[in-house]
């Protein structure tokens, strides 16, 4: 007994030594001023990670995502624009880069389309409210005929 305790008290030791972490390489780019490394960090969030769901190049660890920060890094210490940073990643990845698109015709849709349905869910609530309180209280009309037919039904159940 007391050689399984030695064996598994060595393998429990020996498994707590020995661990496997799965690094991922923090990017560290050394901007030429702390305002162009505000503009490049903040490019960063504002641009999506072409490969990922709904990650920008900061939180991804895609290679694509550590390129396209490099990319911005570069185009911020040479000087560029915002503007035209945004606009060289969405001439070559698209519209999907951006995780607020420009409002522009194409995009009325995606930012009106949410007002839309919830004005129409509105105006339809309003009309089922309004319809219940009107029509609501009165009770549905039976011809003479089935009158008479339901009368002679509960007769012959008192019976």
């Amino acid at each position: 007994m007391r050689i399984l305790t030695k064996i598994i008290g060595g393998l429990v030791l020996m498994l707590s030594m020995v661990t496997t972490v799965m690094a991922t390489p923090v990017d560290t780019y050394e901007f030429k001023s702390p305002e162009n490394q505000k503009r490049g960090l903040s490019l960063a969030h504002e641009l999506r990670c072409p490969q990922c769901q709904n990650q920008n190049l900061i939180d991804s660890n895609s290679p694509v995502a550590r390129d396209l920060r490099l990319e911005v890094y570069k185009m911020v210490d040479e000087g560029k624009g915002d503007d035209e940073i945004i606009e060289f990643m969405t001439s070559r990845y698209g519209e999907f880069v951006l995780y607020k698109p420009k409002m522009e015709t194409k995009t009325y849709i995606l930012w009106l389309g949410p007002v839309g349905l919830l004005l129409l869910g509105l105006i339809i609530g309003f009309i089922f409210i309004r319809k219940q309180r009107i029509g609501g209280t009165t009770e549905p009309e039976i011809s003479a005929e089935d009158q008479k037919a339901l009368d002679a039904l509960l007769k012959r159940d008192n019976k």
